[in-house]
């Protein structure tokens, strides 16, 4: 790869390829060599990106949306040309199959296509007095700067949700993207420069996560912060924040349930689940982690869940044919192995995968695994696996169901399959998440809201709420003369 050659860090306008920090290995998950290395922000180039978006602040809000609106289209086109180039260079950063980083690619061109539109569409409205010669007007204006931080599970669609809003909102942005896949950041970057974006507007950079976010959030100048990531961090982004009052989005871990009823086709819906699990190797927030199948269909649902991982191919990302690559660090590979080990101590059935494959002794593969049969006090239940394993549990009614499914702090996707829509309604009612999929497990998108309850996060990424996490409503009552 030549991508760190040509990026580095990106402040007010100049491609930085040196760093008062130094620089950090980016680490190829298949091979675990050294893919490159990246500029590492001290002090002096975090302090130069707070410059450049203070002083921009004013300027891009004053930018009419219009014009907003023509530099993300211009930048989602750019993105759609260079598709092959960054799909391949995430491929190798995280190890996913080439078809799927292509998808999540799309997914990112999407956002500034849709963030266009919203650009041109901030609305307020206008109320009528209780008396005449009263108007009361509400309006919209941009918060200030952001300061934006994302994982390495998906590095193009994570930091094109926050991107995207808070450039179409009239916000200046500093990004910090995951250190492990930075390629897809500055490919971003480098479109949005190409469609004329000014300087200082759009800052990445990239170092020690907890070094960057203590000194960005501390600073006066950051007035919004949104985070991508894990709950620990979350809580503590927010206690950062909280000394400065700003305003916060958060979508953190999940732990998806999927209720499957009697009356669902249980191979049908084994497959797709099984599909769906271990799409990039199941290092998905919304993936599904718990799966509670009816007793009466719970044999053939695990039968069909356990063919599908047995089937999955393993490799390289960008070898043909390859299902499913390695996870994309060691550490989450290790925590994999360790819940899969727990709950099989305490009596869960092993219908497949289960280990490192044989043969692997480079990379952080992880077999496909099915577990079956898994009690509750399986520590893979309550925590988020985050990898490619996929617990069943039976049950026998709804309202057991519907217990254990809201028995955990997670509240951001959940799943449900049933051929009857009576129950289907009434368990996605009764789901406490932000997001439910009925017979169909694809969620997001860029024009529907994305986002949990409880210790999943809140605010919204996507869709018409969106845009309004970087905004601020202003109140003005006017009584004429």
């Amino acid at each position: 790869m030549t991508v760190y050659q040509s990026f580095g860090l990106h402040i007010d306008g100049q491609w930085k390829e040196v760093a008062s920090g130094g620089e950090i290995a980016v680490i190829d998950p298949v091979s675990e060599d050294v893919l490159g290395t990246i500029p590492r922000a001290g002090t002096a180039e975090l302090d130069a990106a707070l410059e450049a978006v203070d002083r921009m602040a004013p300027v891009w809000a004053a930018t009419p949306g219009w014009q907003r609106s023509a530099l993300l289209r211009e930048t989602a086109r750019c993105m759609a040309d260079r598709a092959e180039r960054a799909a391949w260079d995430m491929s190798v950063e995280t190890g996913k199959p080439l078809a799927e980083a292509k998808g999540e690619w799309q997914a990112a061109v999407d956002q500034f296509d849709w963030y266009a539109d919203e650009a041109r569409r901030i609305f307020g409205h206008t109320l009528a007095g209780r008396e005449p010669g009263v108007r009361l007007d509400v309006s919209y204006a941009p918060v200030g700067p952001v300061a934006a931080f994302t994982a390495w599970n998906f590095p193009a669609l994570l930091p094109a949700r926050k991107v995207a809003a808070a450039l179409a909102a009239g916000c200046p942005i500093i990004v910090k993207p995951s250190e492990e896949a930075p390629s897809s950041m500055a490919h971003i970057a480098e479109c949005a420069v190409e469609a004329g974006l000014p300087k200082g507007v759009l800052n990445v950079v990239l170092g020690d996560p907890a070094e960057i976010s203590a000194h960005l959030i501390a600073s006066p100048v950051i007035r919004k912060v949104s985070l991508t990531g894990s709950v620990p961090v979350g809580k503590l982004l927010m206690a950062q924040s909280a000394q400065g009052l700003k305003k916060l989005s958060m979508e953190l871990g999940g732990h998806a349930p999927v209720l499957v009823y009697p009356d669902a086709d249980p191979v049908r819906v084994g497959e797709i689940c099984g599909a769906t699990k271990f799409r990039n190797a199941g290092q998905v927030c919304i993936s599904p982690t718990r799966f509670f199948v009816h007793e009466d269909v719970y044999e053939p649902f695990a039968e069909a869940m356990a063919r599908v991982a047995k089937g999955v191919k393993l490799g390289r990302g960008t070898d043909e044919g390859v299902q499913m690559g390695p996870m994309a660090n060691a550490r989450g590979r290790d925590r994999v192995a360790a819940l899969v080990q727990d709950a099989l101590d305490k009596g869960a059935d092993l219908l497949a995968g289960g280990s490192v494959p044989a043969g692997r002794n480079q990379g952080f593969f992880f077999e496909p695994t099915v577990l079956g049969r898994v009690p509750m006090d399986a520590a893979i239940l309550r925590e988020e696996p985050f990898g490619p394993v996929a617990p069943i549990v039976p049950f026998r009614d709804h309202d057991e169901v519907i217990r254990l499914a809201n028995d955990t702090g997670f509240g951001l996707a959940g799943y449900v399959f049933s051929g009857s829509l009576s129950t289907a309604s009434r368990a996605a009612e009764a789901l406490e998440v932000g997001m439910v999929g009925v017979n169909d497990m694809l969620l997001a998108a860029a024009e529907v809201p994305f986002g949990g309850v409880k210790d999943s996060g809140f605010g919204r990424e996507g869709g018409q709420l969106g845009i309004l996490e970087y905004l601020e409503a202003k109140y003005v009552k006017t009584r004429y003369a």
